[in-house]
């Protein structure tokens, strides 16, 4: 229990909120902006700052040399729990927060498992989430089994920024190579070392020669790569950096385009530094002449959370109901959203602005009521938004004069032309803005605002039963809140009835929730009939009706029934919208509640360009499989498309199973604005946690080769990956912001070809091959596809090149299947026609009925040999206190025969003792 409350705080803040929230900028060859943040379930330990400081600075010299005196770290801030103690050094954050953080300083997400990664869902060439170390890693103790800490998190960067991938794979640690021997997986193959099995058991560890799998034919699965300690490789950094000679990443030269490295298959054969010069960092440098200075670093410690609602009450906002719809979300907010030791005011505006209320601080119910009696009551004048946020600013300026980590909730629905007068006052407050934009009008110039300050953009249209306006303001929990303090959406949906006025559902209240839980119901004309049952089947009448905003709400007190819950919505007019929404927060402090969130890749988009969806589903860092994902995307006058989402490692999903679930967007319907909703529901024995290793992690070294003998490192804390525990029954919704595209055409032809195949797998069977894949779709990732291209060669360069020339098999008889089904094919390869080739390399084109063709796929590989292993140069190694050694062996071996031998002579020496016993006996 224990160490799940030390894992989930970051969960909610850091994952998946907004498409890029990142405010790392390169300047003048060196990144700014780098937010390390250190979880409040660390320990406070003044060394732990010191040592990222040594991390970072070392970490800095290292990437300036490895990218060729291109890349430095300039300035970072360290973000210092609200739970540490204050320092007069610590600052307040201005822009900073648990959802900007680059790398997360956590306790590790199961026991013992203190490997680095980086959280890294999009493709190839594209930025990662955030890197995460633990604290123990962080001050040195686990250098042996990951080398120097400066030099792993330049490896983790390469991810993070550049969007590349490890030059080794875990699953497929060896291949057969070229070289017709078994190789590791690696770059550069200049690499070198042993292959050993290294086992303990109780103490004691031994080191044995690696068996071959008959299967396979390459080593088994507990065979491990041992580097030689001394080298004289260069490359790659993203090998195994540990190596005191790499320095370098791999380049087009001496890249291992061979090996199944997720580099490879992820990037198409291209190296890791091929990525890194195509990336804009590069492209937007030169090399320095004058080494770099070191790193500045500014210790900031999260304070109390300081907000203004700053709400517009213009003409505009009597239109579409808009007013009352405003309050209804902000009396949400306030009722439920805001975290209590927060100090909240309001400012109204139209053409002017007016306080309604300074800065209160929440501490109960008292203070959420009284801020309700400030929201406005009528809508009348222009619209100044400039106005509203001077004021919003002036409030938050009566209890410090300094904005930084302010917040201000902007709600406006109306175009307003001298919005830009204030952007420079906005970027240089220290303050952050969160623009809601409600209506197809909202101005779109306000949305550098969110941008520049690390704030939120989100949307709401018209169409009240999309529930969209209660569901932006249900998007504003803090970012720097304990998960456990936050209220979760576990149900939003409404409907606009006519001829049967019934709503009926259930809400499940599953075991990780169930606190302060929270109903809302709305109408847009009269009060509908409400009823509730409990799990137990007892009905809940107590629902406080206020007319006025025509909304009704029920907290349940304590924690509520775990079950589902069933309720009834009977509307009393016709036509009447009706909307349903339902939160709660954590049972219990040390149990992570289960979390979806959702972001585009993109916060603007250009018309035909797809899109992609992304919503990650997860119980503190440990990902949720088998969910049901759907996505809701909403144009900018109401239109909602809908979308199954996918963790299957096809298509946009880039990983298969690690609780990350995409999809591609293409059903742009219009220009400007559009919404993202997300709703994850599972399903009881459906849904499972997936305790398998994150896809990026850190080599491990298992230890090193040192004078012909092998020091080993303890083995890597392992659990059992087949075992996926089951789940019981969920819902969750969550909203995943706004973005906008341009240049939407009005028809158009078919513009999307099917999405590439990523993974086609091969498999000998005598002289067939088998063909494994993910069946693309018409568009992307969707409809069926009207054939396939498969292409062999002896060369996977001319394959990857040259695609077009390569031998093709005959697929007549392949009817290709909907997305997402699992496609098989089985053929016989002629003769590859180029001289010593020792494998075959297959891949894959899809085509549709516009013809428009795929990327070819990734490729698969058949050994057209059996590899050989490495010679046994030595015999089975044991190292101190590993076991038994040979003599000791011997020794037991010589006894157990002395042992056996008197055995067996005391037992025929007794035989022959009883037989002359029972003689009679003969007398004269």
């Amino acid at each position: 229990m224990g160490l799940f409350r030390n894992i989930f705080f970051l969960l909610g803040l850091c994952l998946l909120q907004g498409s890029n929230t990142s405010l790392v900028q390169l300047s003048d060859n060196g990144y700014e902006g780098i937010v390390i943040a250190i979880d409040p379930g660390v320990p406070e330990d003044g060394t732990l700052i010191e040592q990222i400081k040594d991390m970072v600075t070392a970490a800095s010299a290292y990437l300036f040399e490895a990218t060729d005196k291109r890349f430095f770290f300039k300035n970072v801030s360290i973000l210092i729990p609200e739970n540490w103690k204050d320092n007069p050094q610590y600052k307040r954050p201005k822009h900073e927060s648990y959802n900007h953080a680059d790398v997360l300083v956590a306790p590790p997400t199961l026991p013992g498992r203190d490997e680095p990664y980086t959280k890294q869902f999009t493709k190839c060439g594209e930025k990662g989430k955030y890197i995460h170390f633990t604290p123990d890693f962080v001050l040195g103790k686990k250098q042996k089994e990951y080398g120097p800490r400066g030099k792993l998190l330049v490896h983790e960067w390469a991810h993070l920024r550049w969007g590349v991938f490890d030059e080794y794979n875990d699953d497929k640690p060896y291949y057969s190579g070229s070289s017709k021997k078994i190789e590791a997986t690696r770059c550069s193959t200049g690499i070198t070392g042993t292959n050993k099995v290294h086992k303990c058991q109780g103490g004691s560890c031994s080191i044995n020669r690696c068996r071959i799998d008959p299967k396979t034919k390459l080593y088994e699965k507990s065979c491990q790569f041992f580097p030689d300690k001394v080298q004289t490789e260069k490359t790659s950094i993203m090998f195994m950096q540990g190596i005191d000679s790499v320095v370098k990443f791999c380049n087009e030269e001496n890249h291992n385009r061979e090996a199944p490295s997720l580099q490879n298959e992820m990037c198409d054969l291209k190296s890791t530094w091929e990525v890194i010069s195509n990336s804009e960092d590069y492209k937007n440098t030169t090399p320095m002449v004058a080494p770099p200075p070191s790193p500045v670093f500014s210790l900031l410690r999260i304070s109390e959370r300081v907000v203004c609602l700053v709400l517009d009450k213009s003409g505009s906002m009597g239109d579409s109901n808009r007013l009352n719809r405003m309050n209804q979300a902000a009396k949400y907010f306030l009722l439920k959203i805001i975290e209590n030791k927060s100090w909240v005011g309001m400012v109204h505006f139209d053409s002017s602005a007016n306080i309604k209320s300074q800065l209160i601080q929440i501490k109960g119910d008292n203070e959420r009521n009284n801020l309700l009696k400030s929201l406005p009551t009528a809508a009348n004048g222009g619209t100044s938004i400039c106005a509203g946020i001077q004021s919003g600013f002036e409030v938050m300026r009566e209890r410090n004069p300094q904005l930084d980590g302010s917040e201000i909730v902007l709600l406006s629905d109306g175009e307003d032309s001298s919005a830009k007068n204030c952007l420079d006052e906005v970027e240089h407050s220290g303050a952050i803005i969160h623009f809601i934009a409600l209506g197809p009008s909202a101005d779109k110039a306000v949305i550098q605002m969110p941008t520049i300050t690390g704030g939120r953009h989100l949307y709401s249209s018209d169409v009240v039963q999309n529930n969209g306006l209660i569901d932006a303001f249900g998007a504003l929990a803090s970012g720097n809140t304990d998960i456990s303090q936050q209220s979760l959406q576990l149900e939003s949906k409404g409907s606009k009835l006519t001829s049967d006025p019934w709503i009926n559902g259930t809400v499940i209240i599953d075991s990780t929730v169930g606190k302060d839980t929270f109903f809302l119901i709305t109408w847009s004309t009269q009060p509908p009939s409400i009823s509730l049952w409990d799990p137990s089947g007892t009905p809940i009448r107590s629902f406080i009706e206020d007319s006025a905003s025509k909304m009704a709400y029920l907290s349940i007190p304590g924690t509520a029934k775990m079950g589902v819950w069933t309720y009834s919505l009977q509307a009393k007019a016709n036509p009447e919208t009706l909307t349903i929404t339902v939160n709660s927060r954590a049972a219990n402090s040390s149990v992570p509640p289960i979390t979806v969130n959702a972001k585009m890749n993109k916060d603007t988009n250009s018309f035909p360009s797809p899109m992609i969806v992304y919503a990650e589903v997860l119980q503190g860092y440990i990902p949720i499989l088998g969910a049901s994902v759907t996505a809701f995307i909403e144009s900018n006058t109401g239109k909602t498309e809908v979308l199954e989402l996918l963790d299957n490692g096809a298509g946009a999903d880039t990983f298969k199973d690690d609780g990350v679930y995409s999809r591609y967007f293409t059903a742009y319907s219009e220009n400007g604005r559009y919404s993202l909703k997300v709703r994850a529901h599972g399903g009881a024995n459906a849904v499972t946690r997936n305790l398998k290793h994150p896809p990026n992690r850190a080599a491990y070294i298992p230890g090193w080769v040192v004078d012909g003998k092998i020091e080993a490192n303890p083995p890597r804390p392992e659990v059992d990956e087949d075992t996926q525990t089951n789940l019981e029954s969920f819902t969750r919704t969550a909203s995943g912001g706004a973005f906008v595209v341009s240049n939407v055409s009005a028809s158009s032809p078919d513009l999307y070809p099917p999405s590439q195949i990523t993974d086609l797998e091969a498999t000998s069977d005598g002289d067939m091959i088998n063909l494994t894949w993910t069946a693309p779709g018409d568009d992307f990732d969707v409809g069926k596809v009207k054939e396939y291209i498969i292409r062999i060669s002896g060369s996977i360069l001319d394959l990857r090149d040259n695609f077009d020339d390569a031998q093709q098999i005959n697929t007549t008889d392949l009817l290709p299947k909907e997305a997402s089904s699992k496609e098989n094919f089985a053929f016989k390869p002629r003769n590859i026609s180029e001289e010593n080739a020792t494998h075959i390399f297959i891949a894959i084109q899809s085509v549709d009925k516009s013809n428009l063709k795929s990327k070819v796929s990734n490729i698969a590989q058949i050994a057209l040999f059996i590899p050989q292993a490495d010679p046994d140069e030595n015999p089975d190694e044991n190292y101190p206190n590993s076991g038994l050694s040979i003599s000791s062996l011997v020794l037991i071996v010589v006894g157990s025969v002395i042992i056996v031998t008197i055995i067996l002579s005391i037992t025929i020496c007794t035989l022959k003792k009883k037989r002359n016993s029972s003689r009679p006996s003969t007398g004269f």
